[in-house]
């Protein structure tokens, strides 16, 4: 919480990852698919905007979905909500690149996460949050 009481800042930035992270997962691409191909996505680029405030007990609903990917990049957008609220809390794009996990230079984004993600362009994933 910020000096306000209201969940700070850098926290959703934290439930991004995060939510890209169980996006991942869901779709079979786990830690050990990460390792196996040696590489992993780092993000390199965020821009959120904070329309309103969390406060603690409030559970927050994380929703992503991936707008492009393509060569060595994937463009993810996020909404947050207060769970079973319309009223957006948080709007985000983050660019995401993929790397070679030893050098951390990017390199393409090998065929079998192409084609997994590929497959669930546009399409939302949803998780909760207890802030």
């Amino acid at each position: 919480m910020d000096a306000l009481g209201h969940v700070n800042n850098a926290v959703y930035q934290n439930y991004l990852e995060q939510a890209a992270i169980e996006h991942s997962e869901h779709l079979g691409l786990n830690l050990d698919v990460y390792q196996k191909s040696g590489g992993v996505f780092v993000m390199r680029r965020v821009e959120i905007d904070y329309l309103r405030p969390a406060v603690a007990g409030d559970t927050l609903e994380v929703t992503t979905w991936l707008r492009e990917i393509r060569g060595t990049r994937a463009f993810r957008k996020y909404e947050i909500r207060k769970q079973d609220q319309e009223d957006l809390l948080v709007t985000a794009e983050a660019l995401w690149v993929w790397v070679d996990a030893k050098t951390m230079r990017p390199r393409p984004i090998p065929k079998l996460m192409l084609e997994k993600f590929q497959q669930t362009l546009s399409e939302d994933f949803s998780l909760q949050y207890q802030s």
